[in-house]
């Protein structure tokens, strides 16, 4: 469960293999004791819960990587490590 990313007290990880229980690319953001899992296509959370201003700013930040995102999740689910990605600044 590697992090690829951390900004304003929020740690962004891809699971390795985590394709099974959502079926779609998504990361996981958490922040302060709380996990959700967001969608990378369009920033919509999948499950779990994490308040709606650090929902706002992980939204920000997967627009700006969609791309690089869907590189990390195509290794990740593939068993290997994803690259770090530029925090949101």
């Amino acid at each position: 469960m590697p992090a690829i990313s951390m900004f304003y007290g929020i740690v962004i990880y891809l699971y390795f293999y985590d394709d099974e229980r959502h079926k779609i690319p998504h990361i996981h953001a958490k922040y302060q004791g709380e996990d959700a899992s967001v969608s990378i296509a369009n920033g919509e959370i999948l499950a779990g819960d994490i308040p709606l201003s650090k929902l706002r700013l992980v939204q920000a930040w997967i627009e700006i990587h969609r791309d690089a995102l869907m590189a990390d999740w195509a290794l990740a689910v593939n068993g290997q490590p994803p690259f770090a990605i530029e925090p949101l600044r």
